[in-house]
């Protein structure tokens, strides 16, 4: 087999024979998009329907957002903290940790380290705290496990290489908030925002059978200390509840990073989740040279609906690189060099045949039984009867 050899990733704002959506951007590389008789995809009707039943903005938003967080300030009373808050050095994370502190909540801060922090993350989580007065735990990752992990998402030719860091976090978060006795956590994922998201790009975000199969059958599968939720956790029963706080303000990014800019001192890092080295790189190289898939559509999807940019600006931006080339191959240069791979070996992940979620055991599928459908059936008989 021929050694790697470093190509930029390709451009797929425009491509031949690959139908968009005549409303957002999402294109016909989702190989499961579904269009109407208007030629509105898929996501766009869930993007609807989903901000009609959990977005509540301006005076109800207000509303609703002020009974939860008495609820929180009654729940966490006599505690150090009431709440337990993610942070990454984000725009969305760090805006969920200023608007908390303006709440008069008493947060703790999670930090995941999984050894791909950019300088610009480090800086923004550490600048923003300080100001607000919000004290931080980070929880440093084995790197040599964690490697082992991502290692084996790669050979196991998924596109759900970035999971193992979400499932991570997830759950360092509830760990945190149970080691405090804390009752709720606060997160900055937003419908408006984050809603365009098909499943064929990326799932199992907090399935540990699908994460643990494959570390199984593509690595060591030896977990000593890498946080994880079980089944019950992911179905987040005993985990701490969650609020997603900016379904009820009205969030506009742009608007989030001037105001964060201004009061704390926070410094863009480029692109949606470019603040991590391994995502920056997984989402703006990896993705669309191995599978052909531009996350920029879903993160400009969303915004189109959501009336923070319009249409024609998305698809200019699609027609731009996913970030700077040089940058792309010094991220593919140190992502080969701290995996400890060989050019050769590396091309034989980028080589291998493509694989999905569907082709391996996950709890999905445990959901999707009839031992799991009748067992569920039975709780909820037997709840409607208490």
């Amino acid at each position: 087999m021929s050694a790697f050899v470093f190509t930029p990733a390709p451009i797929l704002g425009s491509l031949p024979g690959v139908r968009v959506c005549t409303r957002c951007v999402m294109d016909t590389t989702d190989p499961d998009i579904t269009f109407d008789a208007d030629g509105i995809c898929n996501h766009c009707h869930t993007y609807d329907r989903l901000v009609a039943s959990t977005v509540r903005s301006g005076a109800e938003g207000e509303r609703q957002l002020a009974v939860a967080v008495e609820k929180i300030r009654r729940d966490g009373a006599g505690k150090a903290y009431d709440c337990a808050i993610g942070i990454s050095g984000g725009v969305d994370s760090t805006f969920v940790a200023y608007k908390v502190k303006q709440l008069g909540l008493r947060p703790i801060a999670v930090h995941l380290d999984n050894g791909w922090d950019s300088e610009i993350a480090a800086t923004n989580i550490s600048s923003a705290l300080r100001a607000l007065g919000v004290d931080l735990e980070t929880l440093v990752i084995d790197w040599e496990e964690f490697k082992d992990i991502q290692l084996a998402f790669l050979r196991a030719g998924v596109p759900d290489c970035e999971i193992p860091s979400d499932h991570a976090i997830v759950s360092s978060v509830h760990k945190v908030a149970a080691e405090h006795s804390i009752r709720h956590t606060i997160w900055g994922y937003n419908t408006k925002t984050e809603t365009h998201l098909p499943k064929a790009w990326s799932r199992g975000h907090l399935d540990w059978r699908y994460i643990r199969g494959i570390h199984k059958q593509f690595g060591s599968g030896r977990v000593r200390t890498f946080p994880h939720l079980n089944f019950m956790g992911s179905l987040g029963i005993f985990r701490a509840a969650n609020l997603n706080l900016l379904d009820y303000v009205d969030y506009v990014k742009a608007d989030a990073m001037a105001l964060l800019q201004r009061d704390l001192g926070w410094r863009s890092y480029g692109g949606k989740h470019h603040e991590n080295i391994y995502t920056r790189w997984y989402q703006g190289w990896f993705l669309p040279t191995r599978f052909g898939y531009d996350k920029r559509k879903t993160h400009l999807s969303s915004l189109i609906c959501s009336g923070q940019i319009t249409r024609d600006t998305a698809r200019e931006e699609l027609m731009q690189p996913t970030y700077s080339i040089e940058l792309q191959r010094a991220d593919t240069d140190y992502v080969i060099k701290k995996f400890g791979l060989t050019d050769t070996s590396f091309a034989a992940i980028m080589d291998a045949p493509r694989k999905t979620f569907n082709d391996y055991a996950s709890y999905a599928k445990l959901r999707e039984g009839r031992p799991y459908q009748l067992a569920r059936s039975i709780y909820r008989l037997a709840r409607g009867r208490r």
